[in-house]
């Protein structure tokens, strides 16, 4: 693996690798100068650029190489570094406006550290030395790792194993000396196409019946066999017209692709799960800790929310009303409720048996919980306080016609110090949030990503404890059993 050390050294990494790219019908020759490719590439560079800008923030000493690394290839060894990781996961959306797409692979990486001990302890294989032995290398070439957990999942009312097809979730179809073959699909993974690796796993609680499933891989992001099929977002066609302005935030996108494992070879140096079921489940719980909590990145999308819709009633010369004012401070509010209860499962980790640390569940849980909620109301006051303009405001264009573009200049004024085209530029990054191809990654991915709301009052319910709550009152009111 060659060392990456810079923005501009990652990108280039990712040129002329030969992955089959399918978008809008056709194959995509060189994904890192497609113009709806871009935006999302740029996203990730800024976590290189981050590391050199603010390395107290974004690096972090690994003693698995004795060195300093992207904290985003770090395994948390300690509460402080996981409030670090919080922190360092808000500056990237204040930076970046958009999901940057390295979450789910640090945290895929977290769980392996201590999901692999925990297999070797009980069945004697050498998964954790297997991981160590390549988290080193990866952390010394400062490269990306994806993670591929979402399976399609097919018909949910049945089992992996009882599928009519079994592709609908990724499996081993065949063993050889050198290694394991695998077949399936990873759904709507984040920043697929821009890891220089994949890391497959489980997506849920495993039976024998479904130990074929049971599979842990590392595998190279333009191994053959693998695709990728592009997924669309909102407005995302307005990355092929001229201009930047309606674009609404032209250098920074997220990105989920379908990516196809069409018999693909993983040899046993990469294999870190073969058939281990039992772990299915407990990896995943552990996943969810750590990603769970992860989602205070969308705090730093929040405080540019509120940044934007501040700017906005100032352009309008609305800022001294009580009612914006008032709304400002409720987007504030639920923005830093979010970040309070991500930072402080952080804050309560515990180790595990491999040393890495882990989130407080409970309170991950309660994070994600109000990801789900808060920035769909933070979006909906933001548009509350730009007004109806931010979705009937004419094309750049427009403005830049003849005829019309003055015209449009007279009636688009704000404040007389204030230009006509500072004014389209905020509506139009609210917009791209909370309508446009960042409100991917803002709103939809925030209720769905890390599983679902009802996924997360599932482990909310079973870590709720209501026994010893109920024993708590009873003895207060004194009723002795």
């Amino acid at each position: 693996m060659p060392s990456i050390r810079t923005g501009d050294d990652y990108v280039d990494s990712l040129r002329n690798r030969g992955v089959t790219v399918y978008l809008f019908g056709e194959t995509v020759a060189e994904p890192v100068d497609n113009p709806m490719i871009r935006p999302s590439i740029n996203a990730l560079k800024a976590t290189y650029d981050l590391a050199i800008s603010d390395p107290d923030l974004a690096t972090a000493h690994s003693p698995i190489i004795d060195a300093p690394v992207n904290r985003f290839l770090h395994i948390p060894t300690s509460s402080e570094d996981l409030v670090t990781k919080n922190r360092m996961q808000r500056r990237m959306g204040q930076i970046t406006g958009t999901c940057f797409q390295r979450c789910a692979g640090l945290d895929t990486v977290s769980v392996l550290h201590s999901i692999t001990y925990d297999i070797d302890q009980k069945h004697g294989t050498a998964y954790h030395r297997r991981f160590l032995d390549f988290l080193a290398a990866a952390q010394r070439a400062n490269i990306i790792i994806g993670a591929g957990m979402t399976d399609p999942k097919g018909d949910r009312s049945k089992r992996p194993h009882e599928q009519a097809d079994p592709d609908m979730f990724l499996h081993v179809t065949r063993r050889t000396e050198r290694g394991i073959y695998v077949t399936g699909a990873k759904a709507h993974m984040t920043g697929g196409l821009n890891s220089h690796w994949i890391a497959v796993m489980p997506t849920m609680n495993l039976g024998e019946e479904d130990s074929d499933y049971a599979v842990v891989g590392l595998v190279p992001g333009d191994a053959e066999g693998i695709s990728y099929i592009y997924g669309r977002q909102s407005c995302d066609a307005r990355a092929f017209e001229a201009g930047e302005i309606d674009k609404g935030n032209a250098r920074f996108g997220g990105q989920e692709t379908l990516t196809v494992f069409d018999d693909v070879f993983i040899p046993w140096e990469h294999v870190l799960m073969d058939g281990e079921y039992e772990f299915a489940q407990e990896m995943v719980s552990r996943f969810t800790a750590y990603h769970r909590a992860s989602y205070v990145c969308k705090t730093g999308l929040g405080d540019v929310m509120v940044g934007a819709a501040a700017a906005i009633a100032e352009m309008n010369g609305a800022e001294k009303a009580s009612h914006i004012k008032d709304k400002l401070v409720e987007m504030v509010h639920l923005n830093e409720t979010i970040f309070s209860s991500g930072i402080a499962s952080s804050h309560e980790a515990k180790p595990l048996p491999s040393g890495a640390w882990m989130n407080d569940s409970m309170l991950s849980n309660v994070c994600k919980h109000n990801v789900t909620r808060f920035p769909y109301e933070i979006s909906r006051m933001a548009q509350d306080i730009a007004g109806g303009i931010v979705v009937t405001l004419p094309s750049e264009a427009d403005f830049e016609h003849e005829i019309a573009g003055p015209i449009l200049k007279k009636y688009m004024k704000g404040k007389d110090d204030i230009p006509v085209e500072h004014r389209q530029r905020m509506l139009r990054l609210i917009e791209n949030m909370t309508l446009g191809r960042n409100a991917v990654g803002y709103l939809t991915e925030s209720l769905h990503g890390a599983g679902s709301p009802q996924a997360q009052r599932i482990q909310i319910a079973r870590q709720m404890d209501a026994e010893g709550k109920k024993k708590l009152a009873r003895d207060l009111a004194g009723i002795r059993d």
